[in-house]
């Protein structure tokens, strides 16, 4: 079977007539040309409005409350003081994140900064990401040894 250029038409139903609104009380699509009375929607140009448009009211975008920015370069370091330390460890005991981690003292290992708030009196072998300055100098003071982990 061939096809004809001049033979071929779209399925029966496929094409509709378009619908020629504003020509009179008789067409059926006369007077308000099937946009109803009055409002937004019955104005010329209302089709042109972009998409989010939400009629007047506060766009939702201005609704929703802003929560800043979170660089997502940012290194969060689990906190540990040196009082904590005092509290928790012998004297010459090792102190590294992954010990610090069992004894339930920091939630994660990623990343481990001491602080020097409170006294030392017992030397440890302390391994952390960061130290306060006056947390190493407390630490090498008592007898401990500060290792910087990179």
């Amino acid at each position: 079977m061939s096809f004809k250029l001049h033979e071929l038409r779209p399925n029966e139903g496929a094409t509709h007539r378009k619908k020629r609104v504003g020509r009179g009380i008789g067409s059926g699509h006369g007077k308000t040309s099937t946009r109803g009375h009055k409002g937004q929607k019955s104005r010329r140009g209302y089709g042109e409005l972009p998409a989010f448009f939400e009629g007047g009211q506060t766009p939702f975008i201005m609704r929703i409350p802003k929560r800043g920015f979170k660089n997502p370069n940012t290194i969060e370091y689990e906190i540990v003081n040196i009082k904590t330390l005092e509290e928790r460890f012998e004297a010459n005991a090792e102190v590294t994140p992954e010990i610090l981690k069992e004894k339930g003292i920091i939630h994660c290992v990623s990343a481990v900064k001491i602080l020097g708030n409170g006294e030392l009196t017992k030397p440890l072998k302390v391994k952390a990401h960061k130290f306060s300055k006056s947390a190493e100098e407390k630490i090498k003071s008592a007898g401990g040894s500060v290792e910087v982990i990179s």
